[in-house]
């Protein structure tokens, strides 16, 4: 496994895009806690992180290469529309996917929804350079703590990802979940 900070990112760029479009699978920072991500189009590097998250069946969350990518595949009514002004963002958007083969079937295991984060975070130029969305889920097994730092990286986890993208120690707060599929907006 290899540690890659910001700057190695930016100057290892197309190398970085070429392994995920490959089907890597990575740590990579938010602008809240670390997560582990895959190319969200890949399903066996989906069922991978399936399998390390201890086979849990909850739906993952994406993250958006854009704003555009979001109403494109996503359906996006008035309500959505006046969340889709607050990104980039600490939220995870719920909405109804229009286009299914935006993203694999494992991703949101079969669900009419989607969750999707588009954060205010260097990484987002990343994404967007890739032009496809990437799992983003918590970086730890179902049920403990997020990874904050890389002394609580879980060895599992370490010892299947290819890389890791570390920028320091994380608050330990996973961003705002918005159901923008009910009548009334729902935020946990």
């Amino acid at each position: 496994m290899e540690i890659l900070t910001q700057t190695e990112v930016s100057l290892r760029k197309k190398e970085i895009i070429r392994k995920i479009k490959a089907g890597a699978l990575f740590i990579h920072p938010t602008d809240t806690i670390y997560c582990i991500g895959c190319n969200a189009l890949d399903q066996k590097a989906v069922e991978k992180i399936r399998f390390l998250k201890n086979g849990v069946e909850n739906p993952f969350s994406v993250w958006a290469p854009s704003i555009k990518w979001i109403e494109d595949n996503c359906v996006v009514d008035s309500k959505s529309k006046e969340w889709l002004k607050k990104l980039p963002g600490p939220y995870n958007l719920i909405f109804h996917l229009k286009n299914k083969i935006a993203i694999s079937s494992k991703v949101n295991v079969g669900q009419e929804t989607l969750s999707v984060r588009y954060p205010n975070h260097w990484f987002s130029q990343i994404v967007t350079e890739l032009d496809l969305p990437i799992v983003t889920t918590s970086a730890n097994k179902s049920g403990q703590p997020f990874m904050t730092n890389l002394s609580n990286l879980d060895k599992e986890i370490e010892a299947a990802v290819d890389f890791v993208i570390f920028e320091g120690e994380k608050e330990n707060r996973p961003s705002q979940l918005v159901n923008l599929t009910t009548e009334e907006v729902k935020k946990r």
